[in-house]
């Protein structure tokens, strides 16, 4: 319950995965639970947004922490949250990437596609949640994605 005395439901699923599984494993397997919530037919742009934040956050695990990732996510009936603990204490941050630079650009798209996200520092590392909002919801951005460059 919550502190009104509200009851609050949530599905939730969580993965953990090694740097050695890659990337596209956390991408397929965030798919099929978007899929499960019926986000890949009614709310196409926002579950692709979703795949996308998924596939940043598990590679800054992997490239920046070169730890495993540990994928949650939870629906709650009003925010689909996207959660990535890595080992690493440093706290992510957006930056510029050249026009040229093949990487940089993670945060900047968790800021650009997610309706809000946080990062939540340890002594065991840190966990960024992203918050997406289905269309409709109140919070909800529109993301469009675009081809960088186009």
């Amino acid at each position: 319950m919550d502190g009104e005395g509200h009851s609050i439901r949530a599905t939730g699923w969580a993965r953990t995965l090694p740097v050695a599984s890659g990337v596209r494993a956390g991408r397929q397997w965030a798919r099929r639970h978007l899929d499960e919530l019926g986000w890949t037919s009614t709310a196409p742009e926002t579950a692709d947004a979703v795949v996308l934040i998924v596939s940043e956050l598990v590679t800054n695990a992997h490239v920046h922490a070169g730890s495993s990732a540990d994928l949650v996510l939870t629906w709650d009936g009003t925010c689909l949250y996207v959660s990535v603990h890595d080992s690493s204490s440093e706290a992510p941050r957006p930056r510029e990437a050249g026009s040229e630079a093949v990487s940089g650009r993670g945060m900047a798209l968790v800021e650009a596609l997610a309706d809000n996200w946080q990062t939540r520092t340890g002594d065991r590392g840190k966990t960024v949640t992203a918050c997406f909002h289905p269309p409709g919801r109140p919070g909800h951005r529109n993301p469009e994605i675009t081809e960088a460059g186009a």
